[in-house]
């Protein structure tokens, strides 16, 4: 697995890689994302993370920058990983999820237990894309589609 996170700039991925971004709470929530990047040591996996070890908020220009990198690294990647915590409403990743809704990644959603607008999540999904998407109630089994979802990857590029 190769990890980048923000503010570090990912180079493109290889010819056997994959990448995905983990989409999800930051602000007012637990660090959901170093438990989800513990479950996704996959080989050929690049992971963007957007949850900076060390961010300063007094940086001038320190919101542009994160919402850039945010936006490109969601625009570079393959796949999007949503993860929506019990702790905040996410109003930032309910548009990002609505607008890459309309796109033709691969999408991973889950929702834990207690999230105040599951309802809204899952109706908006299944009315945005015709097959629905999976929407999972832990990170092990967001973890666990990621990691089928790059296998199928490697197995369609004959990497295995």
């Amino acid at each position: 697995m190769r990890y980048v996170e923000a503010p570090q700039w990912g180079s493109n991925c290889g010819v056997s890689e994959t990448s995905v971004f983990l989409a999800g709470g930051i602000s007012g929530c637990p660090d959901w994302q170093s438990e989800l990047v513990k479950m996704l040591d996959i080989d050929g996996l690049v992971v963007y993370n957007p949850r900076r070890s060390d961010f300063d908020m007094s940086k001038p220009n320190g919101a542009h920058e994160q919402i850039k990198w945010e936006y490109q690294h969601l625009q570079r990647a393959d796949a999007i990983s949503f993860w929506f915590p019990k702790e905040s409403i996410c109003p930032i990743v309910l548009y990002e999820l609505g607008f890459h809704l309309n796109s033709n990644k691969c999408i991973f959603i889950g929702i834990e237990p207690g999230y105040c607008r599951t309802i809204d999540v899952i109706v908006q999904s299944s009315l945005a894309r015709e097959n629905g998407v999976s929407i999972v109630h832990s990170l092990q089994h967001l973890a666990n589609n990621i990691a089928d979802y790059r296998n199928c990857v490697a197995r369609m590029h004959g990497k295995h």
